[in-house]
């Protein structure tokens, strides 16, 4: 079994996107119940179907394959719901790990969220003054529930003034 033990967190502004280029992510969901998702993603010229398990701390079940690109496209235009995620990925190395940056497009314009794979749950990380307040366990961070939720339709927070 593949597990995937990660971190997210927000990102406080852009000095992350100085030395690095990004490409682009399409992406849909096939399933999303509280046991596992299943997607369908294009990057670049290769398709991908990816299964997750239900994440137990930041830690969860991930299978994924590789699919033509032409099935992933016809599963992305006639099988997958709510809006698709589409997104640019910015990879960023620092202090010897990568961070994952996704800068989400559509109805997620706006969100920018850092994500980083760990070896362990308890591995050490530096983080780099761009990284903002750590969202793993909120699930409106999701991809799969940025379908279901695009950040555009959040409800901004309510005003003391």
């Amino acid at each position: 079994m593949a597990n995937e033990i990660e971190r997210k967190f927000l990102v406080k502004n852009t000095d992350w996107k100085h030395h690095t280029s990004g490409e682009l992510f399409r992406q849909g969901y096939l399933n999303i119940d509280s046991e596992r998702t299943v997607r369908v993603r294009i990057v670049g010229e290769k398709g991908f179907l990816t299964i997750k398990g239900k994440t137990k701390n930041i830690t969860r079940a991930e299978y994924e394959y590789e699919i033509p690109v032409a099935d992933a496209s016809n599963m992305l235009d006639t099988l997958c719901f709510g809006p698709q995620i589409q997104k640019i990925r910015y990879r960023v190395s620092f202090a010897g790990q990568t961070w994952e940056v996704d800068e989400f497009l559509g109805d997620n314009t706006g969100l920018i969220v850092a994500e980083i794979e760990l070896d362990s749950e308890d591995q050490k990380i530096e983080f780099p003054e761009w990284i903002g307040e750590e969202v793993s366990n909120d699930p409106r961070y999701y991809n799969s529930n940025l379908t279901v939720l695009p950040f555009n339709q959040w409800q901004a927070p309510l005003s003391n003034n």
